[in-house]
């Protein structure tokens, strides 16, 4: 055998690792995830409110619907919002159920709830992914769209998050930051005129 060739028989020999790092993440501190999402979307006019279980998020869920004297509700077909108790006063339409009368629904609905797939701490915005049972109607037409998205959601920042994404990327990506802004031609803000104009986010343990 010749020395090139031994070379060779060598590297064919070398257990190779084929096994891809893990993508870096920091240690999530979740108290002060939350702390910070919390001052970045308040600063926008959205609303947080978090709880210590996810049977509370859904009391305060309907506690707010109350308040707002909600008679029509979209819900997305997302974990956790089918376990969400039903209010007896309240009609509602359920993602994934008679959806040729979805946009019709949403267009007259009163409020609209979601979940979320992540919450970046930065910005105070929250991500909403496409895929069944999921429709951007629910967060974008009601005036009032109200996300329970749990802690464990919160991460730092959008490279953060990008980076331990590990799935394949949805058709549609929906990034929000509070109520939907508008200015006019002299910088007036005007809030709620091309979407939302409550956004309000619960935070569950």
């Amino acid at each position: 055998m010749n020395p090139r060739d031994e070379i060779l028989n060598r590297l064919q020999q070398v257990q190779r690792d084929e096994t891809l790092p893990p993508p870096w993440q920091s240690r999530r501190d979740f108290p002060e995830l939350a702390a910070r999402f919390r001052q970045a979307l308040t600063a926008v006019k959205g609303e947080v409110h978090q709880v210590d279980s996810l049977a509370a998020a859904y009391d305060l869920t309907n506690q707010l619907l109350r308040q707002m004297a909600a008679e029509k509700v979209v819900v997305n077909d997302e974990r956790p919002l089918p376990n969400l108790p039903r209010l007896p006063h309240i009609t509602y339409h359920q993602v994934g159920q008679e959806d040729e009368t979805l946009r019709a629904f949403c267009a007259s609905a009163d409020a609209g709830l979601t979940s979320a797939d992540a919450a970046l701490a930065e910005t105070g915005t929250v991500i909403l992914t496409s895929g069944p049972g999921k429709s951007r109607l629910a967060s974008l037409l009601p005036p009032v769209h109200i996300a329970l998205v749990p802690i464990t959601a919160l991460t730092t920042d959008l490279f953060t998050w990008a980076a331990s994404f590990n799935r394949q990327l949805p058709a549609n990506l929906n990034f929000i930051s509070g109520p939907s802004k508008t200015a006019d031609i002299e910088q007036t803000m005007a809030v709620g005129v091309h979407g939302p104009k409550r956004f309000i986010v619960i935070l569950y343990a």
